[in-house]
């Protein structure tokens, strides 16, 4: 198995190309039996939280979408030491160009057989945080083929403000899909390798397609912030609820820095 502290060298050429797109696919960040193992032990740690009752036909667009759960590194050793892998926050330090990085939270994404599309969206809309310097790692849990839904990237994306003010529903799936043929920016839809992980920063538009097979599709995510990032003042219900939930007692203005927000890399140490 993969040690979770040891690096994953970048190179340069990775680390321009992530910059220019905001989004970046890395292959065998870990292997197979690695993954292996945590699928297990994350897919374990999901069914004991997960309370969803709602059938998935009777669910809204978000809700067809997937099962989310947060925070699993709270319930769970194992996925503790997972999320807090240096091997991954090293890699958001590197291609954020910072001296460290902080936990905003993780999150588990699972999506059903059947499941329907996660409609386009940048994932900033909904964090209180002063700079742009946040990144998300997709980890998926198996072999994702197209079938399964793996995660679509519109390149460069992060450069547009319209739809900046969208959070994810069907208004933002019609909206961006037009906005971003327009703008005839790079749509890249791959399938992901096992072991196989992207990073993608807040403000870029990404989707993913409905599962179209007969397996769940098991995703874990980690969301990663400037070890120096600021809470701002929330502009929307999200943000507030974000600053309740994930920055809890830090006030506006002050590094979030609270207990579930540790420094998961920092350079030096």
């Amino acid at each position: 198995m993969v040690r979770l502290d040891d690096p994953y060298l970048l190179s340069e050429k990775q680390i321009k190309f992530f910059r220019k797109n905001n989004f970046i696919k890395l292959k065998n960040v870990f292997d197979k039996a690695t993954i292996d193992y945590y699928n297990e032990v994350i897919s374990k740690t999901v069914e004991s939280i997960e309370t969803t009752q709602v059938p998935l036909e009777d669910r809204d667009t978000y809700g067809k979408a997937f099962l989310q759960l947060f925070n699993l590194w709270q319930h769970n050793k194992d996925v503790r030491d997972f999320v807090f892998s240096k091997r991954l926050a090293k890699i958001a330090s590197d291609l954020m160009g910072v001296t460290g990085v902080r936990l905003y939270h993780d999150q588990a994404l699972f999506k059903e057989a059947g499941g329907g599309i996660t409609p386009w969206h940048a994932d900033q809309y909904y964090w209180p945080v002063e700079s742009n310097k946040t990144i998300t790692v997709w980890i998926p849990l198996q072999k994702t083929p197209l079938s399964m839904g793996p995660l679509e990237f519109s390149s460069r994306s992060h450069i547009i403000k319209k739809g900046r003010n969208l959070s994810i529903s069907d208004d933002s799936e019609e909206i961006m899909d037009k906005k971003l043929r327009i703008k005839d920016f790079d749509h890249v839809i791959e399938p992901f390798d096992i072991g196989e992980v992207s990073f993608h920063s807040g403000w870029v538009f990404h989707r993913a397609g409905p599962n179209k097979t007969n397996k769940m599709r098991k995703v874990m995510t980690v969301i990663f912030i400037d070890h120096e990032m600021r809470l701002k003042s929330p502009e929307n219900d999200g943000q507030k609820n974000d600053w309740k939930t994930w920055c809890p007692n830090v006030k506006i203005g002050e590094i979030i820095a609270s207990p579930i927000n540790p420094v998961l890399y920092s350079k030096g140490l």
